[in-house]
């Protein structure tokens, strides 16, 4: 398995959007993205912070995707 990457949460919606998430409200820095089959997530973003590797974990786990499937989708 790969390691988990360390991206910030701006890299994440824009990885997550590839693969046909949307974000469908944004409340303070919080990110809500829905996928159609209704799989969804929140993203922290903070400028210049980069996502920790249990809460991409979380992001992942949500979204039933795995490291190498995140890592395609860049």
């Amino acid at each position: 398995m790969t390691k988990t990457p360390r991206v910030t949460g701006r890299q994440v919606i824009s990885a997550l959007k590839k693969a046909e998430f949307e974000v469908i409200r944004i409340k303070g820095s919080h990110h809500f993205l829905h996928h159609q089959d209704g799989r969804s997530t929140v993203v922290p973003v903070h400028a210049g912070e980069t996502i920790g590797v249990g809460l991409m974990s979380q992001i992942l786990g949500d979204c039933n995707m795995t490291v190498d499937d995140f890592i395609k989708s860049q």
